[in-house]
């Protein structure tokens, strides 16, 4: 086998990892293939004779190649609110393999990741989720590993939504749960247990807004969504237990609540991107 032969055997080897680097940095399927193919083009016009450790070399080829997608969507995201970014659609994509995809890294996570500056989530993503040093993800995005550091540990933070919250944040979290819980499960009575019984529901999602009042109301609708509900995930919004509804990692609706003790007094259900992109979103 000769060297370039040799080189593609190595490379199909090493596919199945790379595309999971890339499907990290992307969230998308369609362009991680797109990008594990490029570095592929990359590679087999490359001089590799010195290169000492190949799969964190091709590594780093991918994530550059991850880095130029991530810096192009923010370019096209700043010129137009069209182009929002976590509501794109893969066409030719394999659906279930995606559906896979995303349930490893967890749908509540790529939407955070989204929410990362292109710098921020090469960062976190090589460092926090495979290990690679701050040296080398320097040389990646050409600054020094101290920025480095500092970019993994911003982005850190927005993933976990910063320090500690309330004192009351993890019974809002229950309350949020047993709703979510309620809402798959089609179980009346328990949404009854967790909402107020003059609470109010707004939502855009809808060609024109919508307001539910009361208890039967909101739980009829909840009742009614609970197959989405499936895709539903918790996470903190604007520093408060939320829900997010993301197929396949892709940010369609959020929920956001106001509380009363143990139960919940006010649902606001957004899916304008708009307002999505004005929102910060946390796994908590």
């Amino acid at each position: 086998m000769d060297a370039r032969a040799l080189l593609a055997a190595r490379f199909e080897e090493e596919r199945p990892r790379l595309r999971g680097v890339a499907y990290r940095m992307l969230g998308s399927l369609a362009e991680a293939d797109d990008a594990v193919q490029e570095a592929w083009l990359r590679v087999d016009s490359a001089d590799i004779s010195a290169v000492q450790n190949l799969p964190a070399w091709l590594t780093t080829v991918v994530a550059r190649v991850c880095l130029n997608l991530l810096r192009t969507r923010e370019r096209r995201r700043e010129d137009s609110l069209d182009a929002f970014p976590l509501d794109r659609r893969d066409d030719g994509a394999d659906l279930a393999e995606e559906a896979q995809l995303a349930d490893s890294v967890g749908l509540a996570m790529l939407v955070v990741l989204d929410v990362l500056g292109p710098a921020e989530r090469i960062a976190f993503v090589l460092h926090d989720m495979f290990a690679v040093p701050f040296e080398d993800i320097a040389h990646i995005l050409d600054r020094s590993p101290a920025a480095v550091r500092q970019l993994a540990s911003r982005a850190r933070r927005r993933v976990r939504g910063g320090e500690a919250g309330p004192a009351d944040a993890s019974k809002r979290r229950g309350v949020v749960e047993a709703y979510l819980a309620a809402a798959r499960e089609g179980d009346f009575a328990g949404l009854l247990k967790v909402l107020d019984p003059d609470v109010v529901l707004h939502s855009d999602t809808g060609a024109a807004p919508v307001v539910l009042r009361g208890v039967r109301a909101v739980s009829k609708g909840a009742l009614l969504a609970s197959e989405v509900a499936r895709s539903t995930q918790v996470v903190v919004v604007d520093g408060v237990p939320g829900l997010v509804l993301a197929p396949r990692g892709r940010l369609a609706v959020v929920l956001t609540f106001v509380f009363d003790g143990d139960r919940i007094t006010g649902i606001d259900v957004i899916s304008a991107p708009e307002r999505l992109r004005g929102l910060e979103i946390a796994l908590g």
